[in-house]
């Protein structure tokens, strides 16, 4: 079924939903323009126009579509003009120096500027790799480490808990959920360390990101030319080349797939890349994908893979790294779950 079809008959969410009124406001005042805008600031209190300020510094392009809409819970008349605004951190500025002293508007930037930068510092933090926000929470209070865990996407966090061992993750966890709002020194500390501990020893590719790197480089390499270089690497680098390799997801790994998994893999094939992958594979895989299989289907996969005669090494390699390259990206869409070595370290406990 088609994206329109699907949407028809039920109406599209709108993206003004889900702004917030300081930026609702900013967008109102930038459509003003300096001159009545700046006389319509002029009314709000010193709190307000700093929260529209921050939001105005952080609009940037604005779609006319949703400057129209936004206008529309303002006033019932159309504005005329080229429909869009940018909002950015000069024009407030502008706007704010069409009726304050310098001095106080000089604060304001100030104060925006500030926040803005740790905003970034959270932002910075939650795009490292978990492994390494882990590793430096392992050094960290629990109520230090809830702080930081309250302050990054939730994805983010989801991530780093269970890699803090159980009786800690349930420590911070329980810390997390009783943390009522953090003292603003105490904050403003955390984000001092972190931009001293972390964000400047971390801009540089941690080592967890650089195997990871080399990781999926390997998953793409020719097989013949990954098994050549695995016994050089595994002779001179032995503990790095082994936590590349737990990184790793070949063809291979695709038997660790639990069976609704791997037919949800193989169902999003296209073309000849299923037979084709499925020639190269070794029997237990290849008996374990047509299990995950329909009658009917598992027939016709047969038939095509004899139909297709004599194939060269490199198309099936490149049907296998397809099919694998498919695989990540339904997980990494959450469609399903890759197994990592941690699965299999705890396999071997039992």
């Amino acid at each position: 079924m088609s994206t329109n079809a699907q949407t028809e008959g039920r109406k599209v969410p709108s993206p003004v939903r889900k702004l917030r009124g300081p930026t609702k406001a900013a967008i109102t005042f930038l459509c003003l323009g300096e001159e009545a805008g700046s006389a319509l600031m002029q009314k709000l209190s010193s709190a307000e126009i700093e929260r529209v300020t921050m939001a105005m510094s952080k609009l940037g392009p604005i779609p006319a579509s949703v400057v129209e809409e936004v206008l529309s819970e303002f006033t019932d008349g159309v504005v005329s003009g080229s429909g869009s605004v940018i909002g950015s951190i000069s024009s407030a500025e502008a706007m704010l120096r069409k009726f304050l002293p310098d001095d106080q508007v000089a604060n304001i930037i100030k104060s925006v500027r500030s926040n803005t930068r740790e905003d970034e510092i959270w932002r910075n933090l939650g795009a490292l790799n978990e492994t390494v926000i882990a590793n430096y929470l392992k050094g960290e209070h629990d109520q230090t480490a809830a702080a930081i865990l309250n302050n990054i996407d939730t994805s983010v966090a989801a991530k780093v808990l269970p890699l803090l061992g159980p009786e800690r993750m349930q420590d911070v966890a329980e810390r997390m959920i009783a943390m009522e709002a953090v003292p603003v020194h105490m904050m403003q500390q955390i984000e001092e360390t972190l931009k001293q501990d972390i964000m400047s020893d971390t801009v540089h590719k941690s080592s967890a990101e650089t195997h990871q790197r080399m990781a999926d480089l390997f998953n793409k390499l020719d097989v013949q030319a990954f098994e050549q270089l695995a016994v050089a690497l595994d002779r001179r680098l032995p503990e790095t080349f082994q936590s590349i390799k737990q990184r790793m997801f070949v063809f291979e790994d695709l038997i660790k797939l639990n069976m609704q998994d791997l037919a949800q893999v193989m169902r999003g094939l296209e073309g000849d890349t299923l037979p084709l992958a499925m020639r190269g594979a070794q029997k237990d895989l290849r008996d374990h994908l047509m299990a995950c299989l329909p009658q009917r289907s598992r027939q016709m996969l047969m038939d095509e893979m004899e139909a297709t005669g004599p194939v060269r090494g490199r198309d099936v390699r490149t049907a296998q790294s397809a099919m694998v390259d498919y695989a990540k990206s339904l997980a990494d869409e959450g469609v399903i779950e890759l197994p990592s070595s941690s699965d299999e370290e705890n396999d071997e406990l039992f």
